[in-house]
């Protein structure tokens, strides 16, 4: 982003001189001497911001007043919610979420031309990198074929995808593409990308260092954080937004701290630390929130267990969870091949403009937790949500009280599986899966995940021939690793063979079942579980045939494989016998951490880093196969079921229009809490018999080629259709019936989108009601435009989760929520109500206006909604229909 200078930079500019290097930078202690306030007390996740606004005050979109209000922040107790224009350094895109959002450009790029503007004019002015991460799926499992098989139907399936991205990359300047079976985007970004600091030139030539920034079209962007580069996910329309220029609009946040301190016990993991985390900020309320790690505690924390905190951070609801630079930092990036003159930079940056952490880093924080890290124990999560923290010790206890209370199941029904000679039942794992950049990015739980394989297979144990067993790490280092220890053998004896680089099970693309374990799961209505090293465990979301998700570190991981049922107390009931007949508990074949320790000192090398990111942007001999042509505007092929032009822009106008009031709209759906994007907008697989596959199969696509939701990202045909259809979703319109369902115009029970195009086709707006936490989770865009395009006006909730609201106002949908302790259940609702909101053509942020409801027997019920509409910019945004939108009709004026 091109820096431009409005007030006197001569008082806030200064020169660093790192060796060789020279570089401006703007300083934040020379801004307090220039009188601006008092900032030294500032967390440094909030001085970030700070010297974004120091860099950009133009007078206009960034004033003196907003650098001013970073020092009252302080003197208020870490509290002053003005709202700021904040521009990252750059975005990262990956392709599911990245897909729609450079077809969204290229259909901007024919709408430009269509108002009379120059195509040229769309194109990214930050550095963007998208990486295709989340297309490969688990056909194939537990053989040394695994990894080439689900490569090739990777590109079998979405060569059309990858052909438009190829596309992309030459079109747009700015742009560049990570091929496939590279890694996961966060970790190549942890990894490779990210530099901490980052450098620049500006309109005078000069060189200028600043905090690395970024946003990302995916939640678990945030994962950076744990490097010190401020980070967090938006939605693709927002992320395209800010590719072209647009700052975006945010609230000062508040900044709660998290002090850390003791150090980890013998036998636990990261991820044992970081479920704790999720489980406590969950509890205390972080929404909109930065969090920001403290505490002596750090000082025993290696980078990798930093990550994997700062990963999770949608899951707790933070905007982000940020680690300040340190010697950590320092170790991190010069150990992963980072250039040691960024290295020097970093440090020299950091102790000069008050980045740094040390013994006497004592910032204010809004308000502050604690944590002793010698309290944390083994643990998982679920069976249905992150934050559903079950102690190793209670998980068999807790497993059973939700068979009892949650499914409502008896343990113990055995079901015959054809041709085998095992029996399923509820309980048995039957997806064990070493998956997601949570946990493959640590090298600590990586290694111990294979020291559990090789002294479980030196005794003889297997997995139970009912696991599917996979392991996907998030980078190719990660297998160099793991080769150089003798370790990917010991995986391989046990099932845990490479499927491929990518984020596989925990985005839902962990493959179909064996088919007579399917069988035998329906039969009974069985409640089969998976355990995996992930993120997400929401219903719907890992498989179609799994109900209770469970979260765990890698080696436990192998563990549940090797046990095959969460029905079993792993801290006392043994896994299975040995050769000799002798009972093999978990202590058994358990690392110690001096094990683990060692082995990761020998094997995660510089050199490592350093060969596999070599050629990081060429990929393979089938990427560099990939064909496209060789022009400004995309050439839209009709034919195609991955990619087609939207229709978002379509009849546009030069000028906005004005915002509405909604009359005698009626609901398409009340949905209870958390109720997240992957119930919005699934993002695996679907049958033939849903609007998809009906869609799909009528043009003659094989439901062996559906591929996913997600990989069809670019056809709002298919996502339309998708929307609010997880086989999960509960619509309380109806009684009993679970998946995207609803009432239509005519009160008979038909799918959400057969009846959204029916209140269409009548010119009947539509509203969805909700409770608490609505659009949990991911940044999934779609879960907003898929909302958009079925004709829903506004959504109305107990609350919103921070993205999906941020989504809902850039796709032109209104989110209001309830005041005065009304909620859907208090007012009685049953879907045959029509509403009316009024007072929304003078719509102010945050104002509360009336909402009318006629219920089903004429009666009327008054109430009060706040509109979410949170910023002065976001009520232009509604006017112009979206952000996309506002951007495209100043971009065609400027041209």
């Amino acid at each position: 982003m091109p820096i431009t200078v409005g007030h006197d930079t001569s008082k806030t500019r200064k020169t660093l001189t790192v060796g060789a290097q020279s570089v401006d930078y703007y300083s934040i202690p020379a801004a307090s001497a220039a009188g601006l306030g008092d900032f030294s007390k500032l967390p440094a996740a909030l001085k970030v911001v700070l010297e974004n606004m120091l860099r950009f005050e133009d007078g206009r979109t960034v004033t003196v007043d907003d650098i001013k209000a970073f020092a009252e922040w302080g003197a208020k107790g870490g509290k002053n919610p003005r709202e700021i224009a904040y521009r990252p350094a750059r975005v990262l895109l990956q392709d599911f979420t990245g897909v729609p959002a450079v077809v969204d450009l290229a259909a901007m790029r024919d709408a430009i031309i269509s108002l009379g503007g120059d195509a040229e004019k769309i194109n990214p002015l930050n550095p963007v990198d998208l990486v295709i991460d989340h297309s490969v799926m688990i056909d194939e499992f537990g053989n040394p074929r695994a990894f080439q098989m689900n490569v090739d139907r990777e590109y079998e399936r979405n060569m059309e995808r990858y052909t438009f991205l190829k596309w992309g990359q030459k079109a747009f300047n700015n742009f560049r593409v990570v091929p496939p079976g590279t890694g996961i985007c966060h970790q190549v970004n942890l990894e490779y990308l990210a530099q901490t600091v980052w450098t620049d030139t500006d309109q005078t030539g000069a060189e200028v260092a600043y905090p690395d920034t970024l946003v990302g079209t995916d939640s678990h962007t945030t994962m950076v954080n744990g490097a010190a580069v401020l980070g967090w996910g938006v939605g693709g329309i927002e992320a395209e937004a800010a590719m072209l220029g647009q700052p975006i609009s945010m609230l000062i946040p508040e900044v709660v701290g998290f002090e850390l301190t003791g150090t980890m016990m013998e036998g636990t993991t990261g991820t044992d630390l970081v479920l704790k985390v999720v489980e406590m900020l969950r509890a205390k309320g972080v929404v909109s929130k930065f969090v920001e790690f403290y505490g002596e505690g750090l000082d025993r924390l290696p980078l990798a267990d930093r990550a994997t905190i700062a990963n999770m951070a949608p899951e707790y609801g933070a905007t982000c969870g940020f680690f300040p630079i340190d010697n950590e930092t320092l170790r991190y990036l010069r150990n992963t091949g980072r250039d040691e003159d960024r290295v020097a930079l970093v440090e020299a940056y950091a102790k000069e403009n008050g980045f740094w952490r040390d013994a006497d880093y004592a910032p204010i924080y809004t308000d502050t937790l604690h944590l002793d890290m010698g309290t944390i124990v083994p643990a998982i999560s679920g069976p249905k949500r992150p934050q559903d923290y079950v102690a190793l010790d209670n998980a068999k206890a807790a497993f059973n009280k939700e068979m009892a209370e949650t499914f409502k199941r008896p343990l113990g029904k055995e079901v015959a599986v054809a041709g085998e000679d095992y029996t399923m039942e509820s309980g048995k794992v039957v997806i064990a899966s070493i998956t997601s950049c949570t946990n493959t990015s640590n090298p600590y739980v990586m290694i111990g995940a294979g020291l559990v394989a090789r002294k479980a297979a030196a005794l003889g144990l297997d997995r139970k021939p009912w696991v599917k067993t996979s392991l996907a790490p998030g980078s190719q280092v990660v297998s160099a690793y793991l080769e150089a220890a003798g370790l990917q053998e010991d995986l391989d004896k046990i099932g845990f063979n490479l499927v491929g680089y990518g984020c596989t099970t925990c985005i839902g693309n962990s493959g179909p079942l064996q088919k007579e374990i399917s069988e035998a799961i329906a039969e009974g209505d069985l409640v089969a579980t998976s355990v995996l090293s992930g993120n997400r465990n929401f219903e719907g979301r890992i498989s179609p045939d799994v109900r209770a998700n469970y979260l765990a570190s890698p080696p436990l991981v192998v563990a549940y494989a090797l046990a095959g049922t969460l029905d079993i107390d792993l801290t006392t009931e043994p896994l299975g016998q040995d050769q000799n007949g002798n009972d093999v508990f978990l202590k058994d074949i358990w690392p110690s951490s001096q094990e683990v320790a060692e082995l990761v000192e020998q094997t995660v090398t510089r050199e490592a880093f350093l060969t596999k990111y070599a050629d990081v942007f060429k990929g393979d001999d089938k990427w560099q196969g990939v064909e496209t042509t060789d022009s400004k505007v995309y050439d839209w092929p009709t034919a195609s079921t991955y990619v087609q032009n939207p229709p978002y822009f379509q009849g546009m106008g030069q000028e906005p229009g004005t915002i509405s009031n909604i009359h005698n709209a009626s609901v398409l759906a009340i949905l209870g809490d958390m109720i997240t994007t992957d119930h919005i907008s699934p993002a695996g697989s679907f049958k033939e018999t849903t609007p998809a596959g009906q869609y799909l199969t009528e043009r003659q696509v094989s439901p062996r080629e559906f591929n996913s939701y997600g990989s069809r990202r670019g056809n709002h045909e298919v996502m339309m259709r998708g929307t609010f259809a997880n086989i999960r979703i509960k619509n309380e319109m109806l009684d009993g019936v679970e998946g995207g369902y609803t009432k239509g115009p005519d009160g008979e029970t038909t799918s959400i989108y057969d009846a959204a195009m029916a209140h269409q086709e009548a010119g009947t707006p539509l509203v969805i009601f909700g409770g608490e936490q609505y659009g949990a989770g991911s940044s999934r865009d779609w879960a907003a435009k898929g909302t958009a395009l079925l004709g829903v006006k506004a959504v109305i909730a107990e609350s919103f989760e921070r993205i999906h609201r941020s989504n809902l106002v850039g796709m032109g949908v209104i989110p209001f929520e309830f005041t005065g302790g009304d909620t859907r259940k208090s007012l009685g609702l049953t879907g045959d109500e029509t509403v009316s909101i009024t007072g929304l053509d003078t719509i102010q942020p945050l104002q509360e206006v009336p909402c009318t409801i006629t219920m089903a027997d004429g009666s009327v019920k008054e109430i009060m909604l706040k509109c979410r509409i949170d910023t002065a910019i976001e009520i232009e945004y509604i006017e112009h229909g979206g952000v996309l939108h506002y951007v495209l009709r100043n971009l065609a004026k400027a041209a």
